[in-house]
């Protein structure tokens, strides 16, 4: 499934796992999280409605949602929405991309004493930061 605009991966755990630690953390933030399970299709969805109020999150996150799927190894995480953020909006979205990075790797690293990994993709893809003209 290589192509698929992964955004982050993984390398020492599964899916479910790795789904597992992004809904907790967006739970942290205040989320409100749905996870699914699809084993026919061997993916995962995590998809969050902000709650409580947290002036961490742009008001364009206020609704979160993403697929992971396996790889040989690990899971691709794929950032599904929101795919636009107000050019207002975007340092303050680039901001919340990293604390999110952040936390999934110290967690899964701490978590896996150090056997699993976060990796960024070669392209690491997030759907508002499209090349102009880009389908």
């Amino acid at each position: 499934m290589a192509g698929n605009g992964d955004w982050l991966r993984v390398r020492g755990i599964g899916r479910e796992r790795f789904a597992t630690y992004l809904a907790q953390y967006l739970a942290e933030l205040g989320y409100t999280v749905e996870q699914q399970e699809a084993p026919e299709r061997t993916e995962s969805r995590v998809r969050g409605t902000l709650q409580k109020t947290n002036p961490a999150v742009p008001p364009g996150a206020a609704s979160l949602a993403f697929r992971l799927y396996p790889t040989s190894g690990g899971a691709a995480l794929v950032w599904e929405a929101p795919t636009t953020i107000p050019d207002g909006e975007r340092p303050r979205m680039d901001r919340l991309v990293r604390e999110i990075t952040t936390h999934l790797e110290r967690t899964i690293a701490t978590e896996s004493h150090a056997t699993a990994k976060v990796v960024h993709p070669p392209t690491p893809h997030l759907p508002w930061t499209r090349a102009p003209g880009a389908a």
